[in-house]
Formats: structure tokens, C-alpha cells, sequence
């Protein structure tokens, strides 16, 4: 199973044994998380934004308001808390399901 670990703004994905494997983002990376199978990243960035991409790097799509300050995976859907305490439950598309 691999690894993400955050690097002076950058994501890198690595094998679990510590090798890079690539590096991800565009260097505004505040955190990232893989999900249960490994095939997608969130990657979390200092403008707020949440952004889904493919374990090879590609941008799915962007997630949410561009108020996110973490975001992890909940099974298959996605949470975010944003700046003002709220958390938002999110679908892999991006859609709201309910703010908590």
C-alpha cells in the first residue's frame, strides 16, 4: 500500500517502504489523503481548495467552496472541514450530501 506525505507544499506519493514514486500538486499543498484502495488522492491546499486526483497525478476534479482546511475520505464519500467549524460530506462528484 502506498503512502502521501506533504513536502514544502508538495505531495508525494510513495511505496511504503519510503521510495518516491512521483511527486503531485502544484506546491500549494497544506495536506492529502489516499483512500481505502489507493487509486485517489485529496489533496488539500492553502486557497482552500480540495482537489480529487488519480493516483498518477491527473486532476479529476475540484471539491467544494474553496473554504476547505482538511479534507479526508469516509468510505466512498468525501469530508470536509471548512474554516468556519462546519464539515461538509461530499460524493466522489463533488455534490453536497449534507453539512454537519
Amino acid at each position: 500500500m502506498n503512502i502521501v506525505q506533504v513536502k514544502n507544499g508538495k505531495v508525494e506519493l510513495r511505496k511504503d517502504s519510503g521510495s518516491l514514486i512521483r511527486t503531485i500538486g502544484n506546491g500549494d499543498a497544506v495536506n492529502a489523503c489516499l483512500n481505502a484502495d489507493g487509486s485517489m488522492v485529496l489533496v488539500t491546499t492553502n486557497k482552500g481548495k480540495v482537489e480529487l486526483r488519480k493516483e498518477s497525478g491527473s486532476l479529476i476534479r475540484t471539491i467544494g467552496n474553496n473554504n476547505a482546511v482538511n479534507a479526508v475520505f469516509s468510505g466512498k464519500d468525501i469530508l470536509i472541514t471548512t474554516n468556519n467549524g462546519k464539515s461538509e460530506l461530499r460524493k466522489e462528484s463533488g455534490s453536497l450530501i449534507r453539512t454537519l
